[in-house]
């Protein structure tokens, strides 16, 4: 197998990532303290995957993985917290100053104090691969550091690994889940500055993750745990084939090469069957009808319409007690569940991933009013750079509405006009 880098990055890259190691360990038969169960060292494949696990000489497997963020109370949880000996404590690096929820804190003022220690600790992992393929990067679109620095990050990585893959999983928080009055600068900066360097963008939104939450496990109030162990399920689903032998092997490059529009790179993310411990153990699912749930609002983690525009390239990666796959990858390990995580388990599950072309037009509203642009300009980051962001995703919002066959020339221009007089109407 050719081995993946995690990097976890900010409060909601560093939780997310708690959640699929902790899935990973179940799905490999691997405990608390790195070592493969009884029951799996019974099987004749009774060995980790190295392409997520490296191997010590005592036989203990350590996550690939390396958790990053400019404050220091989420990773010390994870240092404390029940799996604290799974990891290697170098690949823990935290700050004392958190980013404050600005973009251009966790970029400039804070986040280049730090970028030289982690590239230098990401250098030592990719050094200890030997068939390296790139990198999965977790992190937020709208909090200070898992935008700031998940974009400083990125850039690095772009210039000294420019030829590895680079996917992102990334969690945009929608406008009434918002924490920061200037979430949706955030978000459409490090959308600009990542949009370049990285390969693929799979996007969930609090809100429609909250929603398949409410209507699929039948939780009222679903908790950051709810929403982090449904996302984590999806990330096990697409790194599956990554992770596992079957009929046919995936790796990392496909996901850059099955979309011939490099900068078209957002999928819709949809998971299915969701659904509750006490909803399915019968293993009744049919592959029809989790195929075709895919395709409906209700199970994808983005909103989004699903009946309108053009699907570029669906992917279907099928898991467990299945047929042929829609796209590339069938593996017949079912998915796990997180005990206490209100998933029940399914002998059958499908993630399919569509290109999307929706950034929140609420930018637009809360700048053509230069509201809270000064808590930005403090750091350092102006006008300008806003501008042209929000110009490099009016071109992207083009390039969809191209591909779909509408005409995008007056929308473009009249977008442009507004810019260029001081704000957009």
């Amino acid at each position: 197998m050719r081995e993946m880098i995690s990097l976890n990055v900010g409060q909601a890259g560093c939780q997310i990532a708690n959640a699929y190691w902790e899935l990973y360990c179940l799905e490999h038969g691997i405990g608390l303290y790195g070592y493969l169960t009884k029951e799996q060292k019974a099987t004749p494949l009774n060995r980790a995957p190295s392409s997520v696990f490296s191997e010590t000489n005592l036989g203990k497997c350590v996550p690939r993985t390396i958790y990053a963020d400019l404050a220091s109370d989420v990773i010390d949880e994870v240092r404390t917290g029940p799996y604290r000996d799974l990891f290697d404590p170098e690949q823990m690096i935290s700050g004392k100053e958190d980013a404050s929820g600005n973009y251009a804190r966790g970029y400039h003022a804070l986040g280049s104090k730090m970028i030289d220690q982690v590239m230098d600790r990401i250098g030592r992992a990719v050094d200890d691969c030997a068939n390296f393929q790139g990198f999965l990067l977790f992190h937020s679109l709208g909090e200070g550091t898992g935008s700031g620095f998940g974009a400083l990050l990125m850039d690095r990585l772009a210039e000294k690994y420019g030829k590895k893959t680079k996917l992102e999983f990334c969690v945009n928080s929608s406008p009434r889940t918002a924490t920061s009055a200037i979430e949706l600068y955030n978000a459409v900066l490090t959308t600009h500055a990542t949009l370049e360097a990285s390969d693929c963008s799979f996007i969930a939104d609090n809100e429609a993750v909250s929603e398949i939450c409410r209507n699929k496990l039948g939780i009222e109030l679903p908790s950051h745990g709810n929403l982090n162990h449904l996302i984590a399920q999806v990330v096990s689903s697409v790194t599956t084939s990554l992770r596992f032998d079957g009929r046919l092997n995936g790796y990392l490059e496909q996901f850059q090469t099955m979309n011939p529009y490099p900068r078209l790179h957002f999928p819709v993310v949809a998971y299915s069957p969701v659904c509750s411990t006490t909803t399915l153990s019968d293993g009744s699912s049919r592959i029809h009808e989790i195929t075709m749930s895919c395709f409906q609002s209700g199970n994808q983690m983005v909103r989004c319409g699903p009946c309108s525009g053009k699907y570029m390239c669906p992917c279907l990666p099928n898991r467990g007690d299945t047929g042929r796959p829609f796209n590339f990858s069938v593996r017949h390990q079912p998915a796990a569940t997180v005990p206490d995580s209100s998933l029940g388990k399914s002998p059958r599950a499908v993630a399919v991933v569509d290109t999307w072309s929706t950034i929140s037009h609420n930018f637009d509203g809360t700048f053509s009013k230069r509201a809270f642009v000064h808590w930005l300009e403090r750091e350092c980051l102006g006008w300008d750079a806003l501008c042209e962001a929000r110009e490099d995703i009016a071109g992207l919002e083009a390039e969809y509405k191209e591909f779909a066959g509408e005409d995008t020339v007056g929308d473009r221009s009249a977008m442009m006009r507004s810019l260029s007089n001081g704000g957009i109407q």
